[in-house]
């Protein structure tokens, strides 16, 4: 569930877009290097010619959407990253998860994670990290990671998947790539673990997405009038709190994640 599946494959050709389309494939492969890249690799990922490219860079530096540092390196600018920060910390559920992660982090002493489903994949969308502890996970809010094999995808699938035909159309048919030995690698081996999901109304994560960290994910309550918006979960080192002390604690989680404002009605 941790690891921080960023991107993969290649942005669109530019040239055959056309307008913001253009100006924003780059930018999608821009930020998907934070260490930069140069006009040449920008073209390559893109693919399209370098003529077009630096079209599409002007325009975003004209924004302060990207920058250039020395030697020609490009990288995504701090307008860009300002209205990011600024409107991912203004998000109503954003002012609710955070505190909530906080007391789940302070009290296993693990991470916690608010995530939410985006096709067959789930999108980290906030993160805490424990305050001591010299290994932490490398996950990174939007971050991303398939459904299948996390905790806080297969609940958002329990709720969001009615029938073995409704999940196939969201994740594929499999066989499904096993990341560990404990990955889950079938529709029907899937569908039998989000029915259990859904009828205990949390999932886990045992060391099936990441070799040593296991993660159990309950539903969280953030949206308008208190509606489900997405999954909160303590994802933890397995040497350090084994996942049998996650299921122990589960109601405490549910309590922690549950007693809290909802925020405007």
């Amino acid at each position: 569930m941790t690891s921080s599946d960023l991107g993969g494959g290649r942005a669109p050709a530019v040239d055959r877009l056309v307008g913001s389309d253009r100006v924003l494939a780059v930018l999608s492969a821009l930020a998907k290097r934070p260490e930069g890249a140069t006009l040449d690799e920008l073209a390559q990922a893109v693919d399209s010619p370098k003529s077009t490219v630096h079209r599409a860079l002007a325009s975003l530096r004209r924004a302060n959407f990207a920058a250039q540092l020395g030697r020609g390196i490009y990288v995504v600018g701090d307008e860009f990253l300002r209205l990011a920060l600024e409107n991912q910390s203004a998000r109503p559920e954003g002012r609710a998860v955070e505190p909530v992660l906080s007391r789940l982090s302070e009290r296993f002493g693990e991470t916690a994670h608010y995530a939410v489903l985006d096709g067959d994949e789930v999108v980290y969308r906030a993160k805490v990290d424990p305050a001591s502890g010299s290994v932490r996970l490398t996950s990174v809010v939007g971050g991303r990671n398939p459904a299948y094999r996390t905790a806080v995808g297969k609940l958002l699938l329990s709720v969001t998947c009615s029938s073995t035909d409704e999940l196939a159309t969201v994740i594929g048919i499999g066989p499904f790539e096993r990341r560990t030995a404990n990955t889950i690698g079938t529709l029907d081996a899937l569908w039998n673990e989000l029915e259990l999901t859904r009828a205990r109304g949390w999932a886990t994560d045992d060391q099936e997405n990441e070799l040593g960290v296991n993660c159990l994910a309950v539903p969280g309550h953030f949206g308008p009038g208190g509606a489900m918006s997405g999954a909160v979960s303590v994802s933890a080192l397995a040497f350090r709190t084994p996942l049998s002390a996650l299921v122990e604690s589960v109601d405490e989680i549910r309590a922690i994640v549950d007693a809290r404002p909802t925020g405007p009605q």
